[in-house]
């Protein structure tokens, strides 16, 4: 039998978790959950044992505190006053990636990384999802976000998702309910995405595996990976790019704190060692200025900005 949810710390649970299986934690820390490795606390941090208990967290919480689920928290800013209400954190339990070889179709939990569902459509000959070895997070992160790379998008592969809203209702949503635009999706506030289905089509592993191997070999070639950032930091403007406009401002190297605008790659911001979110924030918000005052453009924020300031 499944111990009872663990509750850490002396501070009262917002919920009775009788019955329930995760572990809860009060005033846990996020640095260390997302890639900027900055930032605050979440007031109350929820693991659930499987969706079962997700569902039935939610439903005592019944829309009482603010949700938000975590990924990998590779496209986020917490900012150093935390995160109110209770951030969901999806882990192995789903993380699974279930591939129908005549549909060609692949279903995946809400917590399975981007490169494990490219690997897995590979292995059983299912091409289509080959861009998804260079987005760097979690299903449920991608489907919110519409999120993308190399020339293709969550919105053009995805059937439908599974999600669990903050009351702890059950919905299976279409492509077409979420409205998608460019890294944007109408995914309703709050709601958790526990399951996705997206539509591949047949194709040769080698073949495959060759252009997963380009996406690895380009992203290493242009991109910081091995620093403290956040991925792309400003949505592409229509008919442009953000990293030239950002250049073309002479933001490349800009320092502010801790944070940093990168050399490789001018659209992404980097924590040098000891950057707050502050900083982070603070320097993009300059290099947004800088941006508008050369160019007459105005840069959107692509990266998540989350929590108290």
């Amino acid at each position: 039998m499944a111990p009872d949810c663990s509750v850490e710390g002396t501070i009262e649970a917002p919920i009775d978790t009788d019955g329930l299986k995760g572990k809860l934690t009060p005033d846990a820390p996020l640095a260390k959950l997302v890639w900027f490795k900055s930032g605050g606390k979440a007031d109350w941090l929820f693991e659930p044992e499987d969706l079962a208990d997700l569902k039935e967290f939610l439903r005592r919480l019944d829309g009482d505190l603010p949700v938000m689920a975590l990924g990998l928290g590779s496209n986020m800013i917490v900012r150093d006053g935390g995160v109110p209400g209770v951030v969901i954190k999806l882990g192995k339990p789903f993380a699974d990636v279930a591939i129908d070889d005549e549909s060609c179709v692949v279903a995946c939990g809400g917590g399975a990384h981007g490169i494990l569902v490219a690997s897995a459509a590979r292995d059983c000959g299912v091409a289509g999802l080959e861009f998804m070895r260079g987005i760097p997070g979690t299903v449920g992160g991608f489907v919110r976000m519409n999120g993308g790379a190399y020339g293709r998008e969550v919105s053009d592969v995805l059937i439908d998702c599974e999600v669990v809203m903050p009351d702890g209702r059950f919905h299976t949503l279409p492509a077409s309910d979420l409205q998608y635009s460019y890294r944007h999706s109408a995914l309703p506030e709050g709601a958790v995405v526990v399951r996705a289905r997206f539509k591949g089509e047949p194709g040769d592993p080698e073949v495959i595996g060759a252009k997963m191997d380009e996406i690895a070999e380009a992203r290493e070639n242009s991109q910081p990976l091995r620093t403290k950032t956040g991925g792309s930091t400003f949505k592409n403007p229509p008919g442009k790019k953000a990293w030239e406009l950002v250049d073309a401002a002479g933001c490349r190297g800009l320092t502010m704190g801790g944070a940093q605008v990168s050399e490789k790659h001018t659209n992404f911001l980097l924590n040098t060692g000891d950057a707050t979110s502050a900083d982070i924030e603070g320097l993009g918000e300059e290099v947004k200025r800088r941006v508008y005052e050369h160019s007459g453009v105005e840069l959107e924020w692509e990266i998540q900005r989350v929590g108290r300031p």
